[in-house]
């Protein structure tokens, strides 16, 4: 994960020009969601459940399954 491109774009996403603004949430969106496939991906590596996994993303167990489970 690269916490300064995270960083950027979050404070991007308050920018005064809104259609910078809304590029910079749209591109720490992707980030964040390409984070969490690697992160739910070592989780389930490391042994943890879905169901563990699905509390900590605060979603249901089917939710998290049904977006990582073939991955």
């Amino acid at each position: 994960m690269d916490v300064t491109t995270i960083h950027t774009l979050a404070a991007s996403a308050g920018s005064d020009d809104p259609i910078d603004a809304l590029r910079a949430i749209h591109r720490l969106h992707r980030e964040l969601d390409r984070v969490e496939a690697i992160a739910v991906r070592r989780a389930r590596t490391a042994g943890a459940s879905w169901q563990l996994i699905a509390l900590a993303l605060e979603v249901t167990k089917q939710a998290v399954h049904k977006k990582y489970g073939r991955a």
